[in-house]
């Protein structure tokens, strides 16, 4: 297979999961193209590289950088902006633990304990409205700690820890 085929596979694989993992298609593409690219490409390039819009490009580059997982790189004596990605793996996946985790984690504990205050909680289907909330939330909180583990860990200590659970 020649570069230029594994390159396109990766790219075009790489949408494919992101839809999978709760992301567009073309912000995946994107993602993928410019984790790839050696040196950092501009809005034209990628427009030309995945054959999508400006707007698009415009939009889902926005939303890659809110994730933190592109920057905006400027050029000396280049006018146009150019986009980069981080190209450590243990950075990238911390930090699509962190964005998840703060947008969907984080909102569902906070409403779950919320949810947990009714009143009356002597009646029989409250009592077990309230279990149930409790239980969800119990593994949400357990979760929300193992992500935060995972987060401040160091990528070495990290894979040496989940080694050691399979020896």
């Amino acid at each position: 297979m020649k570069l230029s085929e594994a390159r396109q596979q990766f790219i075009n694989s790489w949408g494919a999961f992101g839809t999978q993992w709760g992301i567009n298609r073309t912000m995946a593409q994107i993602h993928a193209l410019l984790l790839v690219s050696i040196d950092p490409i501009t809005q034209d390039d990628i427009m030309e590289q995945l054959s999508i819009s400006r707007g698009n490009v415009n939009m889902n580059i926005r939303d890659l950088i809110g994730w933190g997982l592109v920057e905006r790189v400027i050029l000396a004596g280049e006018r146009k902006e150019y986009f980069t990605a981080e190209k450590d793996i243990w950075k990238v996946a911390t930090q699509i633990i962190k964005e998840r985790k703060k947008r969907e984690l984080d909102p569902m504990i906070k409403l779950l304990s919320q949810l947990e205050n009714i009143e009356d909680k002597k009646d029989k289907e409250t009592k077990q409205f309230t279990e149930m909330i409790g239980s969800i939330k119990k593994m949400g909180t357990q979760a929300d700690r193992v992500l935060d583990v995972m987060i401040k860990a160091e990528e070495n200590w990290f894979t040496g820890s989940v080694l050691k659970m399979f020896k």
